[in-house]
């Protein structure tokens, strides 16, 4: 069985709960969901749907990074939305982070998520 490795980084908002930020086993990694928290104030960045969209992939960029990867080796992502309204400019934002090939994806619509935010999406990773 392989051995659990715990992925942790400054630049990406602490753990709100009882959770890592990403953990990797083998070649996977497990990126905890991000919600659009600034890092160095643990407060949800100002604006619309596409900043904290925005917000959130620069989170999972980090995690990524500190595990020694990139959203270029995401291979599923879910995403949770309070409103699917949003699910088009989601797409924008999320056109101008992944390149194709594509990883999978699921997105949903939540009745809320954690400290009022709009989005939270996790991701997994192949190294």
């Amino acid at each position: 069985m392989s051995q659990k490795e715990i992925i942790a980084t400054n630049k990406a908002p602490q753990a709100i709960g009882p959770y890592s930020q990403a953990v990797k086993v083998g070649d996977t990694v497990y990126l905890s969901g991000q919600i659009p928290l600034i890092p160095e104030t643990m407060e949800l960045i100002a604006g619309d749907i596409k900043a904290q969209a925005q917000q959130v992939f620069n989170n999972l960029t980090e995690v990524a990074a500190a595990a020694g990867g990139s959203l270029d080796d995401a291979v599923k992502v879910n995403i949770s939305l309070t409103d699917l309204g949003d699910f088009a400019e989601v797409n924008e934002v999320m056109a101008g982070v992944f390149k194709q090939p594509f990883p999978a994806r699921a997105c949903v619509q939540v009745a809320a998520l954690p400290k009022g935010a709009s989005i939270e999406v996790e991701v997994i990773l192949s190294l």
